[in-house]
C-alpha cells in the first residue's frame, strides 16, 4: 500500500513539473483590454480566450520553443516564438488590421466606381442607368462634382481645366485620342463602351505618382477580368444596333462588342438647326481577350471606329452657312500583363498602340491629320509588410503627328515628333488603420523641348472616426501642350500644375457624404497672339491662372426601399491669362455653380426602374464686342431635365425609353457676333443653341445567357 502511494505521488509530482502554465494580458495601440481575442499554441489545442479585462491563462504539457498566435478580428495577428517557459505575465499588444474594411482610404481628390472598392461613390450600373448620360461613361461622370457642363463639347471639365488636360487610361495604358471627333457646338462621346468595363478611377486631382501628361484630371477605366458565364447581348435601337457576345474557357475568354449608329431616320422625324448632307454615322468594335496564366493575368484589348458626317451649320458671317465635312479612322490596341513574382513582388506591364486619321473639309479648305502613338509601361510593386508597400516604374510616350492644309492656293504641311521619357516611384506608408501616407516622385523628359520636369507627390488620411475620415494631397502635374499648338511651334515649356486638396468623408451602411476644397495654380500656360493658333501666331509660355473652390457630394441608396439618389454640388472661382487672352479672366468653358441631382427607383409592380437627372450651371462667360470687357458678360443659366424608363418584358428582354431635356428649356451655350458691325455701329449675334433641344431614344435590348437570367439592365 505504502509502495502504491510514493507510485502515485511521484507520478502527480512529475505531472506537475510538464504542464507549463502561460498568460498574460493584450491590449490595443491606446493600451485599452482586447475582450475575446484567441491565443494559443500553433499546432496545438491548447488556448484560451481573452476575459473583460484583457487577461488570459492556460496550461499545457509543450515543452521547449513553442509558437504563441494571438488573433482578433480588425487586429493584425501576432505570433511570438519562444520557450514556453518564458510565457507567462505577458503584455501583448495587437496592432490594428490597415487591411480591414474600416480602414482609412486614400480619397483626396478620388472617386471610385468598382464593385470591389471599399468606397464606391458610384458603381459600374451608375454609368449606364443615369438619364442623363445616354450610355456614355463621361456623360454619367459629369454628374459628379468637380465638373463642368460645357454642353455643346460633351468631353470632361474638371475644376477650372480644359478637356485636354483630362488623359485617360485603360488597364492603366494611355489612350490617346478617346473621343470621336464631331462639328462645333455638337457634343462628342467616349469611343468605349462601358459594356467591357468593371472598374472605374476618376481623379479630379492629386493622383498618383504613377500617371502623368494630365494637369487636371486622369480617368482609369479597368476592363473585366473574368466574365461570369457565356452570353450574348443585342441591341436594336431608334440610331442603330449592336451586338455582343461572350465565350469562356477554362482559363481564358473572349469578349467583344460592336455598334452601328445612323443619325438620318433619326433627324428625318425631329428637327435639327443643322442642314445634314450626309447624316452621322459610325461603326465601332471592341473586343478583349483574357487570358490567366499561373502567375497573372494577360489581357489583348482592341477598338477601332469610323465616323462619316457632312452637315451644313448656320453662321452670322456667311449667308449660306459654312460647310463642314469630317471622315475619321480611329484604331486603338492596348496589351497588359498583371502577375505575382513571389516574396511580394508583383509586375504591372503593357502597352498602347493609336492610330487616328482625320479628313475635314472646311468650305474650301482641306485638313488631313494624322497621328500615330504608342505608350509603353513597365510598374513594379513590393509588398514589404501590410503597412509598407513600394512601387516604381518607367514608361515611354511616342507622338507622331503629321498635318496637311490645302485652301486651293496653298499646300502646307505641319507636324510634329515627340518622345517622352518618364520614372515614378511610391511608397505606402499605413501607420495604423486610422493614419495612412502616400508619397511618390515623377520625372518626366520631353524630346521636344529638350527639358526635364520633376514633380514631388503626397496625401495623407486620417481617420478622425468610425465613420469618417479627412485626407490632404498636394502634387505637382506637368503636360505638353496639344497638337494644336505643337504643329506649329515647338520652341515652348511643359505647362504646370499645383494642387492642394482637403477632404471630408463621411460612409455609414449605405450613404455617403463628401466634401473637398481645393486650390490650383497654374504655370507655363500657352499663349499666343491670333484669334486661332495658327503658322503666323507668336506662341510663347508666360500664360498663368488658378482655380479654386468646394465641391460636395450626398449619395443614399438605403433610406427609402428602391430608391438610390445622389446629389453633387461644386463652386468653382478661376481666372486664367493664357491663348489670346489680353488679360487673366475666367474661361469660357468654367462655370461657377454647378448641380446635378440624380434619381433611381424600382417599381415591383411595373418591373420597371425610373431614373431622373437634372442638370444646373450658372452663365458662362463670353465677350461682348459692343462693350469693351473682355469675357465680361454671362449667358443665362443651363438647366436640364432628364427622364428614363427600364421595363422588363421578361428577364432577359428590355425595354427602354429616355428623354433628354424633358421640358424642352431652350439652353445658350454662348454667342457668335459677326465681324463687322451694322449701320449703327453695333455688332448683331445669334445665340448657339443645340443641334435639337431633346433628344428621343427607345431601344429594346435582349440577352441570351446560359443561366437565363442576366440581362442589360447593367449596361442601359
Amino acid at each position: 500500500m505504502n509502495k502504491l502511494i510514493t507510485i502515485i505521488s511521484l507520478f502527480l509530482i512529475n505531472l506537475s513539473y510538464t504542464q507549463t502554465t502561460i498568460s498574460g494580458k493584450v491590449v490595443d495601440n491606446k493600451n485599452e483590454p482586447i475582450i475575446g481575442a484567441n491565443v494559443y499554441l500553433d499546432g496545438t489545442y491548447d488556448g484560451a480566450t481573452t476575459d473583460d479585462t484583457g487577461n488570459f491563462s492556460f496550461t499545457t504539457e509543450e515543452s521547449g520553443t513553442q509558437s504563441l498566435i494571438i488573433s482578433f478580428l480588425s487586429f493584425e495577428t501576432k505570433t511570438i516564438v519562444n520557450d514556453v517557459a518564458k510565457l507567462s505575465n505577458l503584455i501583448i499588444k495587437l496592432r490594428d488590421d490597415v487591411e480591414s474594411l474600416d480602414a482609412v482610404v486614400l480619397s483626396a481628390g478620388t472617386f471610385e466606381a468598382n464593385d470591389n472598392s471599399k468606397v464606391s461613390v458610384l458603381k459600374p450600373l451608375d454609368v449606364v442607368t443615369t438619364a442623363s448620360a445616354l450610355g456614355d461613361f463621361v456623360g454619367a461622370l459629369q454628374t459628379l462634382p468637380g465638373t463642368s457642363n460645357v454642353a455643346e463639347d460633351g468631353r470632361l471639365f474638371v475644376r477650372g481645366g480644359d478637356a485636354e488636360e483630362t488623359q485617360i487610361f485603360i488597364d492603366g495604358i494611355r489612350v490617346f485620342t478617346p473621343y470621336s471627333p464631331t462639328p462645333n457646338n455638337t457634343p462628342t462621346r467616349g469611343r468605349y463602351s462601358p459594356f467591357l468595363f468593371d472598374g472605374i478611377t476618376f481623379s479630379t486631382g492629386g493622383y498618383s505618382s504613377e500617371f502623368g501628361q494630365a494637369l487636371s484630371s486622369v480617368l482609369l477605366l479597368n476592363t473585366i477580368d473574368e466574365p461570369d458565364q457565356e452570353k450574348t447581348d443585342i441591341g436594336i435601337m431608334t440610331v442603330g444596333a449592336t451586338v455582343g457576345n461572350t465565350q469562356k474557357w477554362e482559363k481564358s475568354s473572349l469578349s467583344f462588342s460592336a455598334s452601328y449608329v445612323n443619325l438620318g431616320p433619326y433627324f428625318e422625324i425631329f428637327n435639327n438647326r443643322n442642314n445634314w448632307e450626309k447624316p452621322f454615322q459610325a461603326a465601332q468594335g471592341e473586343t478583349v481577350y483574357r487570358k490567366r496564366l499561373d502567375n497573372g493575368m494577360l489581357k489583348f484589348y482592341a477598338a477601332f471606329d469610323v465616323t462619316n458626317l457632312e452637315l451644313t451649320q448656320e453662321d452670322i458671317n456667311f449667308e449660306n452657312g459654312v460647310n463642314f465635312k469630317l471622315n475619321n479612322n480611329n484604331f486603338y490596341l492596348n496589351t497588359s500583363y498583371k502577375g505575382v513574382f513571389g516574396n511580394g513582388w508583383t509586375i504591372n506591364t503593357g502597352l498602347s498602340y493609336t492610330y487616328a486619321k482625320n479628313e475635314v473639309g472646311i468650305m474650301a479648305d482641306d485638313i488631313n491629320n494624322k497621328e500615330n502613338s504608342a505608350h509603353i509601361k513597365l510598374k513594379l510593386k513590393k509588398r514589404f509588410s501590410s503597412r509598407f508597400k513600394l512601387s516604381f516604374g518607367a514608361e515611354q510616350f511616342i507622338t507622331d503627328f503629321d498635318e496637311n492644309f490645302n485652301d486651293n492656293s496653298n499646300d502646307v504641311t505641319y507636324g510634329f515628333d515627340n518622345n517622352i521619357t518618364a520614372g515614378f516611384m511610391e511608397a505606402d506608408l499605413i501607420f495604423s488603420k486610422d493614419l495612412a501616407l502616400k508619397v511618390g516622385l515623377r520625372a518626366d523628359y520631353s524630346s521636344i523641348f529638350n527639358a526635364s520636369n520633376v514633380a514631388p507627390r503626397a496625401a495623407l488620411a486620417y481617420k478622425t472616426s468610425k465613420k469618417g475620415q479627412v485626407s490632404l494631397a498636394y502634387g505637382n502635374f506637368f503636360q505638353n501642350p496639344n497638337s494644336s499648338i505643337l504643329k506649329f511651334e515647338q520652341d515652348l515649356e511643359a505647362q504646370k500644375t499645383s494642387h492642394y486638396i482637403l477632404n471630408y468623408q463621411y460612409v455609414n451602411n449605405g450613404k455617403i457624404f463628401r466634401a473637398e476644397a481645393y486650390r490650383k495654380d497654374y504655370d507655363n500656360l500657352v499663349k499666343f497672339d491670333t484669334e486661332f493658333t495658327s503658322f503666323d501666331s507668336n506662341f510663347d509660355s508666360s500664360g498663368d491662372g488658378y482655380a479654386q473652390g468646394i465641391d460636395l457630394f450626398w449619395r443614399d441608396n438605403t433610406g427609402i426601399k428602391n430608391l438610390d439618389y445622389w446629389i453633387s454640388y461644386s463652386y468653382l472661382d478661376t481666372k486664367r491669362n493664357h491663348r489670346n487672352f489680353e488679360k487673366s479672366a475666367q474661361p469660357n468653358f468654367a462655370t461657377k455653380h454647378n448641380l446635378s441631382v440624380v434619381g433611381k427607383y424600382w417599381i415591383d409592380s411595373w418591373k420597371s426602374q425610373v431614373g431622373v437627372a437634372y442638370g444646373y450651371s450658372s452663365g458662362r462667360p463670353y465677350t461682348n464686342p459692343n462693350t469693351n470687357e473682355f469675357l465680361g458678360e454671362r449667358t443665362i443659366a443651363f438647366n436640364s431635365l432628364s427622364l428614363n424608363w427600364a421595363y422588363l418584358l421578361d428577364q432577359q428582354k428590355i425595354l427602354y425609353f429616355s428623354i433628354n431635356n424633358v421640358l424642352g428649356i431652350r439652353n445658350v451655350n454662348g454667342y457668335q457676333y459677326a465681324d463687322t458691325p451694322d449701320f449703327n455701329g453695333q455688332f448683331n449675334r445669334r445665340a448657339l443653341r443645340p443641334a435639337t433641344d431633346q433628344f428621343f431614344f427607345i431601344g429594346f435590348f435582349w440577352t441570351i445567357s446560359e443561366d437565363g437570367q442576366d440581362n442589360q439592365l447593367d449596361n442601359l
